[in-house]
């Protein structure tokens, strides 16, 4: 763009990125502190989606643990947690079997926890948040990151609105704005583009082991009620994928006759030609979930990256200036497939750490202060204790499905978490992607329409919307590479891994071009992981476009 844009700015005492349980967190035990302290601080909320919630997408099992730490009367309150875990059971899929698991292992117990939508959570915390005065503007996203001379972090930028494809601003142009801060707080979730800039930027991972990811597919269906047990939970191994794949199901029956049904595959598969997106729609032809869902209907779609490296992947937490928060650092617990409390307590601890930085005088615009007793928090904390036990269970499945489960057994039932050894991770996972002349293709079936789909059809589901008219979100740092290396080398794995179907390869003059369907993007962030010479990095496009998940 070669036109200078001026942008209005706005100061805050704290500017906290994403709308997720995280962020909203930190925004209410910030409030809450200000309270105690009879001081009064400004508090504000940028959120990319349309409202909060919209791109908001999990399982869900809650665990109200730090919930009633945080917000105490919350069922007074009217949070959205009715169905509470009646039953968990543990299955081991044969192509044609389903095993049931004798021993529910201890961090797949549900007991008081709660199936519900994370989106329909986090806008109720939304308006909790603002009952205490926090400013939540959704339909704003957060671009880029503003620093002091220092180098300590100012704020953010908003981006701005009406750029076309060709760079220059439109007639519709909106110039975004600079929102200053004493604090940042960096809530995006997993793979955050902002705090993926802010990890390299500061080096923050300098100590930690390379992060590791999963793909999370899910779908919502409606179906009879003789095929539905409010309350129960289902977790599976083994089919559709092979031993050496990490990858398993959940199956969650809530309310209204709707059953939560899902896939998580590891993104440190070796083969390209496999595709998360269509294993999970083969998982929903094995006999024991076909039955569940015959004579039902899908009513919802979706897909996440998650971020599984656990404790031995956090990078440091603060920086002068901004902490990250939340699944922008890396807080899920893998085992207990769970992250949305753990993301609520490292709100809570970073709101405490931040807190006592702020400084009543305007002159401390001028400078941020590094939140350091962050990390010493979140080490005398619970949070710290249950990541610690969680540490060596997901790195274990490095030798298969039975290597993993053996550790696990064994770690969980000897050592209760606390083995006097820390398991490394099988390294980065687009490193661990072969290539395509070491596999053969492989032939998915085609959908039914009824129990199976293709992804175009999936994506209407999920009420995905992107301007057209603005540039594209997924850019390559070398175009050349998208034929030269991934379609000549890897067959184009960006064609199956991606749940969209944003990428495909076209004839173009007789010879092959990779389109980019940019406004299919759900916003998973699995390009940007996944990509063999990590030449797709997702940005945040205009605020307000993705996804609009309704109850996922």
């Amino acid at each position: 763009m070669n036109q200078v844009i001026e942008r209005e700015q706005m100061q805050f005492d704290v500017v906290i990125v994403g709308a997720g349980p995280a962020g909203l967190a930190s925004a209410i035990k910030l409030k809450q502190l200000a309270q105690e302290a009879n001081r009064e601080i400004s508090v504000c909320i940028v959120e990319k989606a349309s409202e909060v919630g919209a791109h908001i997408m999990s399982g869900v099992i809650v665990d109200p643990v730090y919930l009633n730490e945080l917000i105490p009367n919350w069922k007074e309150l009217g949070a959205p947690l009715t169905c509470e875990v009646q039953e968990d059971r543990v299955l081991f899929l044969t192509k044609n079997r389903a095993i049931k698991m004798p021993i529910v292992p201890r961090a797949m117990h549900n007991k008081g926890c709660y199936i519900t939508s994370l989106g329909v959570l986090c806008r109720w915390l939304a308006e909790q948040a603002e009952n205490l005065g926090v400013e939540i503007y959704p339909g704003f996203a957060a671009t880029d990151v503003l620093f002091h001379a220092d180098g300590s972090v100012k704020g953010i930028v908003t981006g701005d609105m009406g750029i076309g494809k060709d760079g220059e601003p439109t007639d519709n142009f909106q110039a975004g704005m600079e929102l200053l801060a004493q604090q940042t707080i960096f809530a995006e979730g997993c793979r955050g583009s902002l705090g993926k800039k802010l990890i390299s930027h500061f080096a923050l991972d300098r100590d930690s082991q390379p992060q590791t990811y999963g793909l999370g597919i899910k779908e919502v269906w409606e179906v009879k009620p003789e095929n539905h047990k409010q309350g129960l939970v289902i977790h599976s191994v083994g089919f559709p994928v092979d031993y050496k794949t990490y990858g398993g199901s959940f199956i969650y029956h809530w309310e209204d006759n709707k059953i939560s049904i899902g896939f998580v595959m590891g993104l440190d598969y070796s083969n390209p030609y496999l595709s998360p997106f269509e294993e999970m729609q083969r998982l929903k032809t094995h006999p024991e979930i076909k039955k569940m869902l015959e004579g039902g209907r899908r009513i919802a779609y979706g897909a996440r990256a998650l971020i599984e490296g656990g404790l031995q992947c956090l990078p440091k937490l603060s920086f002068a200036g901004g902490v990250l928060v939340g699944d922008d650092a890396g807080f899920l617990n893998m085992p207990r497939i769970k992250g949305s409390h753990t993301a609520m307590k490292s709100g809570m601890i970073a709101a405490e750490a931040v807190f006592n930085t702020l400084e009543e005088s305007q002159e401390s615009y001028e400078r941020s202060l590094e939140a350091t007793s962050y990390e010493e928090l979140f080490k005398e904390s619970a949070l710290y204790k249950e990541l610690y036990k969680a540490r060596n269970v997901r790195p274990s499945f490095k030798w298969s499905l039975w290597g993993g489960s053996i550790y696990t057994m064994i770690d969980d039932y000897i050592f209760n978490g606390k083995a006097p050894w820390t398991i490394k991770h099988h390294g980065k996972d687009h490193e661990s992607l072969r290539k395509a002349s070491e596999f053969t293709p492989i032939e998915y079936p085609k959908p039914d329409g009824v129990l199976t789909f293709d992804r175009l059809s999936s994506v209407f589901l999920a009420a995905v919307n992107h301007e057209e008219n603005q540039p594209c979100h997924l850019q390559l740092a070398h175009p050349e590479r998208a034929i030269d290396i991934n379609y000549k080398e890897y067959a184009s794995p960006e064609t199956r891994y991606c749940p969209a179907g944003v990428y495909e390869i076209v004839e173009e003059n007789g010879k092959p071009r990779l389109q980019i369907n940019a406004q299919n993007c759900m916003h998973c962030k699995t390009c940007d992981i996944k990509d063999p010479t990590q030449n797709i990095n997702w940005q945040c496009p205009e605020g307000g476009g993705g996804p609009n998940y309704g109850a996922m």
